[in-house]
This record gives structure tokens, sequence and C-alpha cells, in this order.
């Protein structure tokens, strides 16, 4: 994807992460009242599944978790630094810093409640809005994505998208399904982690390349 197309791709989300977190601090009934049908159908859907939920709470807590995607922007970190890429390394590392900074700051700010369930199936602290997993996942998916080396085959590429478009929408989607964010939430944490993404792939600045190897 070219920058231009990255830059428009970014802004548009940053633009629609605004306004998403305008209408939720100002409780816009419309939304909030999208939010609470969505979430309650599939809260009853994880009550009756006790399968399902666990399932979901392995992907969310482990495989998807934040700290397991940092993990993995942690590796990139490492093997791009000792390629002599490290312009492309420390990119990848602020994004995944930004995104943790950026999450547990808007959670403060806006103070969102999360989801109140008589019969929950799972917990999580502090503010719901917005998603730290679905942030994270969308940010260090997107930086991994660039990553990805112009001569990669069309096979090893198309999977890599599917994987991460597999990855970010599924985290979300298991954090609405075990009862612990709000649709909204999530919308906006992958908005986020796009737009901080695509900062961090169009921010000018030096652009070195692992050094060719010694002959």
């Amino acid at each position: 994807m070219r920058s231009g197309r990255v830059w428009q791709v970014g802004i548009g989300c940053a633009v629609l992460a605004a306004l998403l977190t305008v209408l939720v601090a100002a409780r816009w009934q419309p939304l909030l009242r999208l939010d609470a049908l969505v979430a309650r159908d599939l809260h009853a859907s994880a009550v009756t599944s006790p399968g399902t939920t666990g399932l979901m709470r392995v992907l969310s807590d482990w495989v998807w978790d934040p700290w397991t995607m940092r993990v993995l922007a942690a590796a990139a970190c490492a093997w791009l630094w000792r390629g002599g890429d490290r312009v492309r390394a420390v990119r990848v590392a602020a994004v995944a810093g930004a995104a943790a900074v950026v999450s547990q700051g808007m959670k403060a700010a806006v103070g969102r409640d999360r989801p109140l369930w008589p019969d929950p199936v799972d917990a999580a602290h502090f503010a719901a809005f917005p998603s730290g997993h679905a942030m994270t996942a969308a940010a260090v998916c997107g930086m991994l994505l660039w990553l990805l080396p112009p001569s990669a085959a069309k096979a090893w590429a198309r999977g890599a998208w599917v994987l991460a478009a597999v990855s970010v929408l599924g985290v979300g989607f298991t954090r609405v399904y075990l009862g612990v964010h709000w649709p909204s939430d999530v919308l906006a944490g992958w908005l986020l982690g796009v737009a901080l993404a695509a900062a961090a792939i169009v921010w000018p600045g030096p652009r070195n390349r692992p050094k060719a190897a010694a002959r």
C-alpha cells in the first residue's frame, strides 16, 4: 500500500475514533442502546455455551492478549535491530508502547463503565473505552504486515493478511462475547490501532535498511 493511501487511512481512522469518543463521552443514546443490544445477545450465548466460552477465554487471554502481541512486536524489533534495520525496529517498538499509553490514557479520560452482568463469564479491570486488546492487536498486526518484504510470495503475503485479519477481528469479538466490553469500545480500539500504525509507517525520517553482507 502506498504511503499516500496509508496516510488517508490513518487520518480517516483517527477522525472516526475521535467522533466515536465524543459520542461515548456524551452518552449518545442510540449508540448506547445498540451497544447494549449486541452485548446482551452475545453474553446470553456465552452463558449458555460453556465450551465456546472457554475457547473464547483462551483466545482472548492468551493467544490474542496484549502481552502476546507485545512479545511478537519485541521479537520483530530484535530481528530488525540484529539485521541493522534500526529505524523500523524503533517504529515497531514505538507503536506497541503508544498503544498501551493511549489506551490507558483514554480509559482514564473517558471513564466508561464495563458491562455488568448477574452471571458474568469473565472479568476485566479498569475502564472500558477503548478496548486495549483490540487496539494493541490492530496496531501490532498492522506493523507486522508493514514488515512483509515486497519479494514475499503471494501465498505467504495473503496468508499473513488473513492471519492478521482473523486476529484483529477475532480478539474484538471475544471481548464483547465474554461480556467485558461494549461493541463501540472494540471499534474505537480498532480505529486507534490502525491510526497509530499508519502514523508510524508514514512518519518522515531516515529509512535505513539492513546492511549488505560483506563479500
